[in-house]
């Protein structure tokens, strides 16, 4: 089974690059982080403080995510509603980032993810990936970029959808995320030793799906 794993924080460009790295190899992406961004959606929506674990926690009996594809294009549909625009807002990567800490929402989901991963060839991006939900893979990477140029990648992402933000709130956002996923109790963003590090700070897209493809094809050349 060729499940990737790709790990790395906030505006790396993981979504980007498990998209266009399923494409090349013909197998199934799974947006991890948009079911967390779905699940911080629904705590926002209804008023509660993704935060409040005793609050939240009532909010995943019954709540059903499905992300699917139509005419090659993502959508992830929140008990039976599509939100695929609505999870992109800037409030919510922060709501995803706050609920994610609550073991029992990771728990929730990666019982999904695994699932869904054990019936085909994936690729799946996230915090927890190589270090928890996938730990058995034998295709592990861990993609970053410096904070600068995550920040503006950000910033032009969401400008381009008409977001009015600012980049310096935007590069601060980014840290904090960076802080809260690297030190919460519940499987933080770490590097384990066997993910293949890439910093693509300095890259194109081209260049980084050529250096995973690259890694595969050798990591399937020594098995």
């Amino acid at each position: 089974m060729l499940n990737i794993a790709i790990d790395g924080p906030s505006g790396a460009g993981k979504s980007t690059v498990a998209k266009e790295l399923a494409k090349k190899l013909g197998i199934v992406y799974l947006d991890t982080g948009a079911m967390y961004r779905a699940v911080g959606l629904k705590a926002v929506n209804k008023g509660i403080d993704p935060n409040d674990k005793i609050n939240v926690l009532p909010l995943l009996k019954g709540t059903k995510i499905d992300i699917m594809y139509k005419d090659g294009v993502q959508k992830v549909v929140l008990d039976g509603i599509d939100v695929s625009t609505d999870i992109r807002q800037h409030a919510i990567s922060k709501a995803a980032s706050d609920i994610s800490k609550i073991p029992e929402v990771r728990e929730f989901l990666v019982a999904m993810q695994r699932e869904i991963a054990s019936k085909s060839d994936i690729v799946l991006d996230g915090r927890d990936i190589t270090s928890y939900v996938l730990k058995d893979s034998k295709y592990k990477f861990y993609l970053t970029a410096s904070v600068d140029v995550r920040a503006k990648r950000r910033y032009d992402e969401l400008i381009a959808k008409g977001q009015d933000v600012e980049f310096e709130n935007i590069r601060k956002d980014i840290i904090d995320r960076d802080y809260n996923d690297m030190t919460r109790d519940c499987c933080p963003l770490m590097r384990t030793p066997d993910s293949y590090y890439i910093d693509s700070s300095d890259m194109t897209l081209n260049e980084v799906i050529d250096a995973f493809i690259g890694r595969i094809e050798k990591i399937k050349s020594e098995n």
